[in-house]
């Protein structure tokens, strides 16, 4: 019973383990082959009014801080690859 016991633990913790780099993984999975440059969407933001304060690499994702052409502040992810807007959020 023993053995039994512990080979449930056993599985019940690899079990949680890929739970847990599941959902620790990126949110944009892209190639870094496939990925634009960071400046090629700074300069789209800035053609659509946009105000970059900065711009990184977050969850795989381009994360911009900026204000958008509404003057409110916005925190925003994009897809590396086709800049597509991925999630946002606006102070």
């Amino acid at each position: 019973m023993k053995f039994k016991t512990l080979s449930l633990s056993a599985i019940g913790l690899l079990v949680s383990v890929a739970a847990a780099n599941a959902t620790a993984s990126d949110l944009c999975n892209v190639a870094e082959a496939d990925r634009q440059p960071i400046e090629n969407l700074q300069s789209r933001l800035e053609s659509e009014g946009w105000e970059i304060r900065k711009i990184k690499v977050d969850e795989g994702c381009y994360e911009a801080y900026a204000i958008n052409a509404e003057g409110q502040r916005v925190e925003a992810y994009f897809d590396p690859q086709t800049f597509e807007l991925i999630k946002s959020e606006i102070d």
